[in-house]
């Protein structure tokens, strides 16, 4: 993980309620969600820049949310226009011993499901207090 990440504010951290609110239904009955991020996917870097500054290449991303409870971590395909805040379905569950991070930059690069994706810096705090939580240390 970043030295930016401060594992002394994460006892307050809490995932956006829009996200637990829409991912509950996916996920197995009694879920308490401790952190929550979104992610999207592109072909390659180029396809990643040219949707953020113009919308183009929107349909050829894929966009997820990702929840995490005390005990896995879920994968929910979202939709496209959504931008990952309205997950559709459950793709994946992990581990909880799963690493997400480290996380770093405006747009963390990550490998999730064996694809290559981004994270916005908005929500690198979820995944260093979810990788920490799962016993991961700087």
């Amino acid at each position: 993980m970043t030295s930016g990440h401060d594992p002394a504010t994460w006892s307050g951290l809490k995932p956006r309620e829009d996200l637990v609110r829409r991912a509950e239904p996916f996920l197995p009955a009694g879920s308490e969600v401790r952190y929550a991020f979104i992610y999207q996917s592109a072909p390659s870097f180029l396809f990643f820049i040219i949707t953020y500054l113009t919308g183009l290449t929107v349909f050829w991303n894929k966009y997820r949310c990702v929840v995490i409870t005390r005990d896995a971590i879920h994968v929910l395909e979202s939709s496209n226009l959504s931008g990952g805040g309205r997950p559709r379905r459950l793709l994946a569950t992990l581990p909880r011993s799963t690493q997400l991070g480290p996380v770093s930059g405006r747009w963390a690069r990550l490998s999730m499901l064996g694809e290559r994706c981004w994270v916005h810096q908005r929500f690198h705090d979820q995944i260093a207090a979810a990788d920490h939580e799962a016993g991961f240390l700087d």
